[in-house]
């Protein structure tokens, strides 16, 4: 059966199937012919190279049209990809490669004196986008005279991938994936999204990230255009959403909030009214932000979806409801069920009830690498995985997640859900971004402690406080507030509140 690229590229050659335009310089272009014909050219070089199908492959580098290159190169080859955080340390980083039992490498140059120091153990390491470090070998020199006809690795292909999860709680797992998924599932989702051939869809985030992973894979299955932004800039972001007529992309939080606070004028410089889907997603976005992307966008194109690295799409919100559910997740995504149990492994039910929220779908992931006890603790019989989110349903079967159920605060014997708290705080027009954690009380057991960035100098704590007494009961009101310059987020853009709780706590 052929490639979904590979169809691309006999009935569209000429598309544009990437696009990689960074200021200072001329944009780059593969068409679907030519992009496949690089793929294929890489999957034959690591093939030739000696790897051998069901193996894998960490990439790791900034999003480029190379990294589109390996991503598909990898299935091509049936190569295990392993995506990896460019933003981790050293330390990190070498416990992904030897965690994943990687045997070779594929990074940008800026990360190859890196991946020099800490993988002497891979079989190869290719740099693209400049010069190797020692006895590393650059890209065109890896691909020079391999074949660009489609690969026929054989029966042993696994499709298999290796994501590793953003490590908010510890150490980062492996979520094994592996397959093509169930076609059922995403047909049900590009009927409920309304996906087309004539996208453009634009990343948002860094690709190692599963989410915007997904939708460039979904983008090129369906034969649309893909414009990567190599690093994240707001004003940049919204010149190539003008520039290429985008319609279509994916974003946590963060890099929607900078849109969207950039000044009016500046804003004014750029059509925005191409985009028709919005998956907001990675983190839950304040109804503030709501508001903020409903005024700058076309209302009609903003979508929420609810998933995980492990458990897939799970819930989507669609456009009609942003407003009408505030603070809901939306409803089952297609061919997904959702149950809520509580700590007795007992079925919860009846709205408004919180319990910790199990889903069973062919998405779910297979295992995690070399953490088969992890993954039997998140299990539940009858296919019902969790990633520890506790949820409740209305009365019309919307989802409302809580928080984290290791984030969640227990103060005088009463459940507090720090995504509440930080809802209300971000209604504070002074706010730009808070986290809530709980610290040590030897009153309580826990206090509510927020971390606030600030647009305004002069904001003072009880300032803060006083602002949530109108939305919260007086047990959720923050007991204190701490100022500072940026939270600390994984490279998904999820806040790191292990950091904070070390960082605020007691020592």
């Amino acid at each position: 059966m052929p490639d979904f690229l590979s169809v691309h590229a006999q009935l569209s050659p000429d598309k544009v199937a990437v696009v990689d335009d960074r200021p200072g310089s001329a944009p780059r272009t593969l068409s679907f012919a030519a992009l496949d014909a690089e793929v294929n050219r890489l999957a034959h070089a690591l093939l030739d190279a000696g790897l051998v199908p069901g193996e894998r492959v960490v990439w790791c580098g900034q999003n480029s049209l190379e990294v589109v290159v390996v991503t598909h190169a990898c299935r091509r080859a049936g190569l295990g990809a392993v995506p990896l955080n460019y933003r981790l340390t050293a330390e990190e980083a070498a416990y992904v490669v030897a965690d994943s039992g990687a045997v070779a490498v594929l990074c940008d140059a800026e990360r190859a004196p890196l991946f020099a120091s800490i993988a002497p153990g891979v079989r190869h390491t290719v740099v693209f986008g400049g010069e190797p470090v020692g006895d590393q070998t650059a890209w065109d020199a890896f691909v020079a005279g391999a074949a660009t006809d489609e690969p026929q690795p054989g029966d042993v292909a696994l499709n298999e991938s290796v994501i590793y999860t953003s490590g908010t709680t510890g150490r980062p797992k492996g979520a094994v994936r592996r397959g093509v998924g169930s076609p059922e599932q995403l047909a049900g989702l590009v009927t409920l999204f309304g996906c087309h051939g004539d996208d453009v869809h634009i990343t948002c985030g860094p690709l190692y990230h599963s989410g915007p992973l997904a939708f460039l894979t979904l983008a090129h299955t369906f034969g649309n255009t893909m414009v990567v932004q190599h690093h994240f800039d707001a004003e940049d972001w919204l010149r190539l959403v003008d520039a290429y007529g985008v319609t279509a992309t994916f974003s946590a939080p963060t890099p929607i909030r900078l849109v969207c606070t950039l000044p009016a004028q500046v804003k004014a410089r750029y059509d925005r009214s191409t985009m028709r889907l919005m998956c907001a997603n990675a983190a839950p976005w304040p109804m503030p932000l709501k508001e903020a992307y409903l005024a700058d966008f076309p209302p009609s194109s903003l979508y929420e979806v609810y998933g995980a690295t492990e458990l897939g799409f799970i819930t989507v919100l669609e456009p009609a409801d942003q407003l009408r559910k505030p603070g809901s997740c939306g409803r089952p995504a297609p061919y997904v069920e959702v149950a809520l149990f509580d700590d007795d492994g007992r079925p919860v039910t009846g709205a408004g009830m919180p319990g910790e929220l199990y889903v069973r779908a062919a998405s779910v992931f297979d295992t995690y690498h070399n953490a088969a006890d992890k993954y039997a603790a998140e299990h539940r019989d009858g296919g019902w995985h969790t990633v520890g989110d506790v949820a409740y349903l209305d009365d019309e079967g919307y989802v409302f997640i809580c928080d984290r159920k290791k984030d969640m605060i227990i103060s005088g014997g009463m459940n507090i859900y720090p995504a509440e708290v930080e809802s209300a705080l971000e209604r504070h027009p002074g706010v730009f971004e808070a986290a809530v954690i709980g610290l040590p009380s030897d009153q309580w057991g826990e206090s509510v402690h927020a971390v606030v960035v600030t647009t305004d100098p002069w904001l003072s704590e009880a300032e803060i406080i006083a602002a949530t007494r109108a939305h919260l009961a007086g047990y959720k009101v923050p007991r204190s507030v701490s100022f500072v310059d940026e939270i600390p987020k994984t490279g998904s853009n999820k806040i790191l509140k292990r950091e904070l709780r070390e960082r605020f706590g007691p020592p």
